[in-house]
């Protein structure tokens, strides 16, 4: 019964040291091997391995992936970076533009969405300034976690909060109740890494040079693909808002923005090659950990043992954030949901449900998938990472103090 419990140790262990004598692992190795474990184990049969697998999220993922490499392959991305950050005149303009501009497009395209299509985006503005790209990959992970926190659209767990507790008005009940807190705590992470990059971040001028585009073909297709995409996300929000009883997956919005592409690129293949296929895998390994973690019983029993009010915000807060760094946060939402729907929980609880179970990930590199995917992201296309340290040395206080801004903003309501 213990054995998933400790294997999840085992693996966050060695995700924190990544280092093996004078081999480093990558993180999707690591959790492969964890999979493996518990299901050479038995700890979960082969066919639960299977059905535990969220194909929806996967193709989500490939088709994200695929829109990112031609966005690249093309040039495109480059010109979009220039057109959208040409006005940062400093580096501190620059990393306040990265912040609130990136958790803005979290908020409406999801956040995994912006982690594949920034990653990218952030790497070249570290080498065009001669940035830290640490600190600018740091950037891009808090901005897109807590950008997504005021949205129902913004991560996965907001969704099924919004769907799952039938929530009135989603759009507007997330905005009311997180959006000037989300944009307090977009100031914090600001400020802290300033504070830990403090060599990077000044007012010295920068030079902004126009990006050329390398093929134009590509990128017309990439400009159709990100318009249906917009499109695409528009019609998704109309629909939650008005509850026309016409809905579709989120998978669908992604496969249709890679479709052009595939469809009409003679580079198709080429971009196919350049998809992560080891994060994908990393996706599809995690989730056969966490099903057998979530098999145990172990935090459903915990949950009992606390006997503390499952409605007060502190306490919501608190789960949401510790147990997301172990069942990862859409479980965590999809188990502590049915508790609170019981007890008939206010729009404040919900809303601290979504607050905790979204800024965990700033706690830990696990705590969201966005992390994940920047930090593979990055050591795939130039080989820069961020280790558990670098990223729970800020992380650690800016969670802290994230959950304390949204706790004393909930108590107004």
């Amino acid at each position: 019964m213990w054995l998933p419990i400790v294997v999840l140790g085992l693996v966050f262990l060695l995700i924190a040291v990544r280092q093996v004598g004078n081999v480093r692992l990558p993180i999707w190795l690591i959790m492969l091997a964890g999979a493996l474990m518990v299901l050479l184990a038995g700890s979960i049969t082969p066919g639960a391995a299977l059905r535990s697998i969220n194909l929806d999220v996967m193709l989500f993922l490939a088709g994200m992936f695929v829109l990112g490499g031609a966005l690249e392959e093309s040039g495109y991305l480059s010109y979009l970076s220039y057109r959208l950050f040409r006005r940062a005149r400093t580096t501190n303009e620059l990393l306040l533009m990265i912040l609130f501009g990136m958790g803005l497009a979290s908020a409406l395209l999801m956040n995994d969405t912006v982690a594949i299509i920034g990653t990218p985006i952030v790497l070249l503005l570290a080498r065009k300034h001669n940035i830290s790209p640490k600190a600018l990959l740091l950037a891009l992970a808090f901005a897109i976690t807590i950008g997504s926190v005021p949205s129902p659209i913004g991560n996965p767990q907001n969704l099924l909060i919004a769907t799952g507790a039938g929530v009135k008005n989603p759009f507007v009940v997330f905005f009311v109740y997180l959006a000037v807190p989300s944009a307090i705590n977009i100031l914090v992470a600001f400020g802290l890494l300033k504070l830990f990059y403090h060599e990077h971040f000044n007012d010295q001028p920068l030079n902004n040079e126009p990006a050329l585009i390398a093929d134009r073909s590509l990128a017309r297709l990439c400009r159709w693909s990100l318009l249906l995409l917009l499109l695409m996300v528009g019609l998704k929000v109309i629909c939650a808002s008005f509850r026309l009883g016409f809905d579709f997956r989120l998978t669908y919005i992604a496969l249709g923005a890679a479709l052009p592409v595939l469809l009409f690129s003679p580079k198709r293949w080429r971009i196919i090659r350049l998809v992560d296929w080891h994060t994908l895998l990393f996706f599809a390994a995690m989730f056969v950990l966490m099903q057998a973690v979530w098999d145990t019983g172990c935090f459903h029993f915990l949950l009992r043992q606390m006997r503390a009010d499952i409605l007060s915000v502190p306490v919501v807060l608190g789960v949401s954030v510790l147990f997301s760094q172990l069942i990862s946060n859409v479980p965590l939402v999809a188990l502590l949901l049915p508790l609170l729907n019981a007890h008939s929980p206010s729009a404040r609880t919900l809303m601290a449900l979504a607050a905790g179970s979204t800024v965990a990930g700033n706690l830990f590199i696990l705590g969201a998938a966005s992390n994940v995917i920047i930090i593979q992201n990055a050591e795939k296309k130039a080989g820069e990472s961020l280790t558990f340290w670098e990223f729970a040395r800020i992380g650690v206080i800016l969670t802290t103090v994230n959950c304390l801004i949204y706790w004393g903003w909930l108590l107004l309501f």
